[in-house]
This record gives C-alpha cells, sequence and structure tokens, in this order.
C-alpha cells in the first residue's frame, strides 16, 4: 500500500494539522510516512499545503508528483491540485466553499460540508478534522482508532474539551458520507 495525498486550502483552516495528525497516525501503526509542509507568504488567510506520504514499504521521495488523493478545503486550492491528481485518484471538496466541482472526468468527486458540520457541533475551528475523518473513511489509510490517539498524542497539554471536540469531529468526519451529508 502506498498512499500520496496532498492537502491544500487557506491558512487557518488546519491544513497542516490535518496532515500531520495523518502522518503521526501512520508512524503510530508502523507504516513508513513522509510529511512535506508548505506555507503561503502569510499564515493566516495566505495558501498552505501539505503532503503525505503513507506506505507499507520505504518512501523514496516526500514529493508526490501525481497524488492519488487531494483534498482541497477552497476553490483555489481545487483549481491548482486537480490538474495533477493522478488518473482513478479522488478529490475531496469542502462543497461549502466550492461550489464547482473538478473540470476532469477521470478521477472521483467526494463532497464534504466540512464548514457545516463543524459549525453544527458548535466548533467552527474543528473543520479540519471533520474533513479528515471523512477523508480516512472513504480510503481507510489508518483505522480511525489511530487518528483518534495522534490527535490525543498532538494535543497533550492542552484543554482536554479541545483534545474530544477534534476527536469528536473526526468521528463525525467518518460518518458523515454515509448519512448522506
Amino acid at each position: 500500500m502506498l498512499s500520496k495525498i496532498v492537502f491544500s486550502g487557506f491558512g487557518g483552516q488546519g491544513v497542516l494539522m490535518m496532515g500531520y495528525v495523518l502522518a503521526t497516525a501512520g508512524m503510530n501503526e508502523n507504516k513508513h510516512v513522509t510529511f512535506l509542509p508548505a506555507y503561503g507568504a502569510e499564515m493566516r488567510g495566505g495558501t498552505a499545503n501539505c503532503t503525505v506520504v503513507v506506505s507499507d514499504e520505504e518512501i523514496a521521495s516526500p514529493i508526490a508528483s501525481s497524488p492519488d488523493y487531494a483534498i482541497a478545503m477552497n476553490y483555489p486550492s481545487m483549481v491548482k491540485y486537480q490538474n495533477l491528481v493522478r488518473p482513478g485518484g479522488i478529490m475531496f471538496l469542502n462543497s461549502d466553499l466550492i461550489s464547482q466541482g473538478p473540470s476532469r472526468t477521470d478521477i472521483t468527486t467526494v463532497q464534504v460540508p466540512a464548514n457545516s458540520l463543524a459549525h453544527e457541533m458548535g466548533n467552527d475551528r474543528v473543520l479540519n478534522m471533520v474533513m479528515l475523518g471523512a477523508v480516512n473513511a472513504t480510503i481507510g489509510i489508518v483505522p480511525e482508532e489511530a487518528l483518534l490517539q495522534a490527535v490525543e498524542t498532538l494535543l497533550e497539554g492542552k484543554k482536554r474539551v479541545m483534545i474530544e471536540i477534534n476527536q469528536k469531529a473526526l468521528s463525525l468526519g467518518a460518518r458523515c458520507l454515509s448519512q448522506g451529508h
């Protein structure tokens, strides 16, 4: 198994955290992992993206020139990454901010209302974990429990309520597509 994933969006949407949680979960599952973050000129409001590669075998390069999966949290990210996804790959869209899908017909598009679901939970800041939960439930890179544990580890020292709401958001994201959201 070799999965190449690009996470992208505006700074402040938690794009890098999505990748970091997945990379940590992959390491905890004894997978080979690379995590390559990139920031725009500004942190909040600028562009942010990261590439995560998770594999059962050694990884030759952290660069995912033709990713299997792309996660676009906003429209500019969808436009930027739609042509990089390998044919047959999947592009996950934050449907609350992206109304028009990619022009390609050789990739699958999965729409996740991440902003709405996070808002319904009462914390708009967990939209990234909602999206990550939906992505992982769809493609099955790691067990959901590994993501929940990675959040526990990475947010250690934060208020318990922050850990719990992020874990709840992951679980909600994992269920949202099967519930018709």
